[in-house]
């Protein structure tokens, strides 16, 4: 019986690590192909990690914005061209699950470009919305 319950309790954590890695692995994914569209010079096609809700939390310098359409409105209004967005590179410094339908993210951002270079840091919330990984909540500075 204590055999058995090993057993169990091994596949348990297995199935689980493979799960998470999976998940982890699909979120890096997004923002790897965000940071290629945003290289592209493609607004439309960086959103597409966001979740499409007026519930999308935004928090940048001037404080908190709710929807996806009025992030993508504001990235248009301050990345109106290629010279203005660089080119974006990042560094994740933690990743963890907070529950099996929502994982942290912190890491940091960076823009090089010709007409000065910018940086700061971003903390993002992912939540599994059907089937699938979404942000629902980005604070960048």
């Amino acid at each position: 019986m204590k055999r058995l319950l090993t057993l169990l309790t091994t596949v348990t954590f297995l199935t689980t690590a493979s799960a998470q890695n999976k998940d982890e692995q699909i979120i890096r994914s997004i923002l790897a192909n965000q940071t290629r569209e945003w290289n592209n010079g493609n607004i439309e096609a960086f959103m597409q990690g966001y979740w499409k809700s007026d519930s999308l939390l935004f928090v940048g310098k001037n404080g908190p914005s709710y929807g996806y359409q009025n992030a993508l409105e504001n990235y248009q209004k301050n990345y109106p061209d290629t010279v203005t967005m660089g080119k974006l590179s990042y560094n994740i410094l933690k990743m963890e699950q907070l529950t099996p339908d929502r994982y942290f993210v912190l890491g940091k951002w960076m823009l090089k470009r010709s007409i000065g270079d910018v940086s700061g840091y971003y903390t993002l919330l992912f939540r599994k919305i059907g089937n699938q990984w979404v942000l629902i909540s980005d604070h960048s500075s």
